[in-house]
């Protein structure tokens, strides 16, 4: 199971605490005070060295931003403003600008009404979880290190990031043989931090854009999560505007939901498969995904042979670059839509997978839709049960104890491996449910694989 020294959750309501940082509804539970001694809890950790602050498009973004800022400054932090930019464009900013740290401001996918402060390092990952329990505990606290008139800190701005991320991404693809193919591409950023970025890459590289919600307002078109049920209207604008592919971002740009030329869902679990492929090709060497990610890739890499083998670590983005870290992967990502190149900067990227995905196009000749037909193609069912935290590591034990003899991994909850199937049950780290996800060569089969366990929970009463 997942070690509780890798997580550190707090849930108060509609108010969450954890690894890496805050989430809460804005006006209920995220407040200008509690972003303001949020950032003096981390500044008193930073405080005269350099500090990055950049959000996404959502409209409290600038309260929430004035008070962090805030914060750092009382702390004596030299303060660099992004603006609003993409969460890998301000992940790779940290290491161009060789700051100790920084602060984004996001709530990722969730609805408008959430936001969200999340904690960088100098890396641009989310915190290891005793850093981020110093944090915690400081701000519980009230124990900051605020600085008198003459430690006050500083503030610039920097303008750079769309340009910066976009020449980093272009540099890891050979840009002139995409732009030879002359793409039509449809994006949806869904009027989230991500539209100048991608917009700008894929201008790069030769592509005319048919942009859809690229306003970065923060007023999203829909759902923000890229999900099939939410991304039915730009498919039907796929499948009417004549493109090659179609791109869509999720609000702070980590992850990448795909669609082809017909106007399918293609969805993010192949966001990553895709990105394998071309991987595994071009630059052959292992990779990391988390445990709940689609065996496509382990497929992939078999067929690829030689160096490519995959190596599973616990869900969580800083759980799949520690894994990358230990076994000199070439890659990383995670079912979600997110691929990480280390090259660019090691967190989910969807720049990254949208120019990898057009260099496999570019490279092989193929529409999307033939790309995928020749990936193996499995049936994912998830599912998720309300359940009181001692009870989860009950359930977890009773399955681990009903499939013993069978290849299991338990590093993160319980992952039951079968020729035909797997299936990963974990508990929530931000609220009392358990995740079962099951996949398998049929539909029917991954069913009754998460019966399986619902009758294993049944009995564990």
């Amino acid at each position: 199971m997942c070690s509780p020294t890798r997580r550190v959750t707090i849930r108060i309501m509609s108010l969450m605490i954890s690894i890496s940082g805050v989430r809460g509804i804005v006006g209920r539970t995220l407040t200008p005070r509690l972003s303001a001694e949020m950032a003096c809890a981390y500044g008193s950790m930073l405080a005269g060295h350099r500090v990055i602050v950049a959000r996404d498009s959502r409209p409290s973004g600038l309260m929430v931003q004035q008070a962090v800022v805030s914060g750092l400054l009382a702390t004596g932090c030299r303060v660099v403003d992004l603006g609003v930019v993409s969460t890998p464009g301000a992940a790779l900013m940290i290491r161009r600008l060789r700051a100790a740290g920084g602060i984004v401001i996001t709530a990722s996918h969730n609805p408008i009404m959430w936001n969200g402060i999340k904690f960088l390092t100098d890396e641009g990952l989310a915190p290891p979880a005793d850093r981020a329990r110093q944090i915690i505990d400081r701000y519980h606290a009230g124990d900051f290190r605020l600085a008198d008139v003459d430690g006050m800190g500083t503030l610039e701005a920097d303008a750079s990031t769309v340009t910066e991320h976009v020449n980093a991404v272009l540099s890891i693809v050979e840009a002139d043989e995409i732009r030879r193919r002359c793409y039509r591409v449809a994006l949806d950023s869904i009027n989230g931090a991500g539209g100048p970025e991608g917009r700008a890459l894929l201008e790069r590289l030769g592509c005319t854009v048919v942009h859809i919600n690229g306003e970065p307002n923060g007023r999203f078109a829909h759902p923000p999560e890229p999900t099939a049920e939410n991304l039915a209207r730009f498919c039907q604008d796929v499948a009417g505007c004549d493109v090659n592919v179609g791109f869509a971002q999720d609000p702070d740009a980590d992850r990448l939901a795909i669609v082809d030329e017909t106007g399918r869902y293609i969805g993010e679990e192949y966001t990553l498969a895709l990105a394998a492929r071309y991987y595994f090709s071009a630059h052959p060497g292992p990779a990391a995904a988390n445990l709940s990610t689609s065996r496509m890739i382990d497929d992939l890499a078999a067929a690829a042979g030689g160096p490519c083998v995959v190596h599973r670590s616990p869900v969580g983005e800083a759980n799949v670059v520690e894994t990358m870290k230990k076994h000199g992967c070439v890659f990383g990502g995670e079912g979600n839509g997110g691929v990480i190149d280390p090259r660019v900067v090691p967190v989910r990227d969807s720049l990254v997978g949208m120019a990898v995905v057009l260099q496999l196009m570019a490279r092989t000749g193929r529409k999307l839709s033939e790309l995928v037909a020749e990936i193996p193609r499995y049936s994912m069912v998830k599912t998720k049960c309300e359940c009181p935290q001692e009870r989860v590591q009950r359930i977890l034990a009773a399955v681990r104890a009903r499939f013993a003899g069978q290849r299991i991994n338990d590093a993160d909850g319980v992952r039951i491996d079968w020729p035909d199937g797997w299936v990963h049950v974990r508990g929530s780290n931000t609220e009392p449910i358990y995740r079962v996800i099951a996949e398998a060569r049929t539909e029917e089969r991954a069913k009754k694989l998460i019966a399986d366990v619902a009758g294993i929970a049944t009995e564990v009463g």
